[in-house]
C-alpha cells in the first residue's frame, strides 16, 4: 500500500483524472473486505478552480506528501470562520443566520455534483450561555441521515446542545461546572453516552442522547511518570488541552493531554512540546502508559478517533492543528517535525467507497 500511496502522491494537479482512479485502485488493493474503505486522511488545502470552488487536496495517514483530487469544494470551507467542527468526515458550518449544518463536501469519497448539505434548527441560546462560538462537534452514528443519529454541539462556556436531524429539535442543556466550558464533546460507543473531559482531566462528564441522564465520574491517575524538573518545569508552562477517544476494535478508552507552546521563531504559532495518554480502568483508574497497542489516535478539530494500525507503524499519537501537523511516538517518545498550516484541520477517518 505505502508503495501505491507514495506513486498516488506524486501526481501533479494537471492529471486529475488519473490520479482519482489510482486513488481508488489502491483502496480495491489495500483492503481484502468487501465493505472497502479509504485510509484515514486529512484535509490539506483546496487549490482555487474557479466560481468560489476549488480542488480537495488530502494528506493520507503516513504519507508526507498531499495527494491531489479531482474533486471540488467550496473554498469557503477553508474559512477557519465559517466551519466549527468535523465528525465522521462531516463537516459543521455555522454562519450568521446561526444555522448548524452539516456537509459531506470534505469526504473524499462523496460525491462534489450532488453534495449533502442537511441545515439543524436555528439554535436556542440558554440564558447566561452563548451559541457563536463552538468549541467542537460530535455524532453518534457515522452519518446525520440514519434516523437515530444524535448531533452534539459544544459550545464555549456553559451550552451542550444534542440534535436528533430525523426529528428538527434541539435539547439545550447548560453544565453549571466551570471546568467543563472549554472541554471537547465526544461519543462513546461503548457507554452510548456522549462524554467529555474536564479541564485537568480529573473530571469526565456525561449525558445520554436525549440529554434526561447524566454522570460525573472522578479519575484518580494512577502510574504517573517521573519526570526530570526541567520536564516538568517545561510542561507546566505549555497550553494543555484534554481529548477523550475510543477505540471501537478494543473497547478501550484513552484521555490524551496534549502540551503545547508558543513556538519561539514565531509566537503567534504553537507547538507541540508533549503529550501524556491515560487508559481509563474501572472505578475511575486513569493509567498512564505508553503503549496502546495496535493503535493509533487522531486528534484535530474533528471528533477524535482511534484506528487499528494495520500495515503501518502504531503507537502513535497524529495531531493536528491549524498551524502544526505532527505525530508522537509513545515509546519512543519521538515528536515529529511540525511543519504545516490547513485552514481546515480535520482528520478524517476511514470511509466506504462509493
Amino acid at each position: 500500500m505505502s508503495l501505491l500511496l507514495s506513486r498516488v502522491s506524486k501526481f501533479r494537479l494537471g492529471e486529475p483524472a488519473l490520479l482519482r482512479r489510482s486513488y481508488f485502485r489502491l483502496l480495491s488493493s489495500g483492503f481484502s473486505s468487501s465493505m472497502l474503505q479509504t485510509p484515514a486522511c486529512s484535509i490539506a488545502r483546496a487549490e482555487p478552480c474557479g466560481d468560489d470552488l476549488g480542488k480537495l487536496v488530502i494528506r493520507i495517514d503516513n504519507e508526507y506528501c498531499d495527494t491531489y483530487l479531482e474533486k471540488k469544494v467550496p473554498l469557503e470551507l477553508m474559512n477557519e470562520m465559517v466551519t466549527v467542527g468535523a465528525s465522521h468526515g462531516w463537516v459543521a458550518t455555522l454562519k450568521e443566520d446561526g444555522i448548524v449544518r452539516l456537509q459531506d463536501d470534505l469526504n473524499p469519497v462523496a460525491s462534489d455534483t450532488n453534495p449533502k448539505r442537511i441545515a439543524l434548527p436555528p439554535l436556542v441560546t440558554l440564558p447566561h450561555c452563548q451559541t457563536k462560538v463552538v468549541t467542537n462537534v460530535a455524532m453518534s452514528t457515522s452519518s446525520p441521515e440514519d434516523e437515530d443519529c444524535v448531533v452534539a454541539v459544544k459550545f464555549l462556556g456553559p451550552q451542550l446542545s444534542l440534535c436528533r436531524p430525523a426529528q428538527c429539535k434541539w435539547t439545550n442543556i447548560m453544565i453549571k461546572n466551570p471546568c467543563f466550558f472549554s472541554s471537547r464533546v465526544m461519543f462513546s460507543e461503548k457507554d452510548d453516552m456522549f462524554r467529555m473531559p474536564g479541564s485537568g482531566g480529573h473530571l469526565i462528564g456525561s449525558w445520554d442522547r436525549l440529554g434526561k441522564q447524566h454522570k460525573f465520574q472522578r479519575l484518580q491517575f494512577k502510574n504517573l511518570p517521573e519526570l526530570t524538573k526541567a520536564k516538568r518545569e517545561l510542561l507546566y508552562s505549555c497550553s494543555v488541552s484534554e481529548h477523550l477517544v475510543e477505540s471501537r476494535t478494543t473497547c478501550e478508552t484513552f484521555l490524551v493531554k496534549w502540551f503545547r507552546k508558543a513556538n519561539p521563531k514565531c509566537l503567534s504559532k504553537m507547538k507541540t512540546r508533549g503529550v501524556m495518554v491515560f487508559k481509563l480502568e474501572e472505578q475511575g483508574k486513569a493509567v498512564y502508559t505508553q503503549d496502546i497497542g495496535e493503535l493509533n489516535i487522531f486528534i484535530s478539530k474533528s471528533e477524535a478517533f482511534c484506528l487499528p494500525a494495520g500495515s503501518i507503524p502504531s503507537n502513535f499519537v497524529e495531531l493536528l492543528d491549524f498551524d502544526e501537523m505532527t505525530n508522537v511516538c509513545l515509546d519512543g517518545y519521538f515528536i515529529g517535525p511540525g511543519n504545516f498550516t490547513s485552514m481546515a484541520p480535520y482528520f478524517i477517518p476511514p470511509q466506504n467507497k462509493i
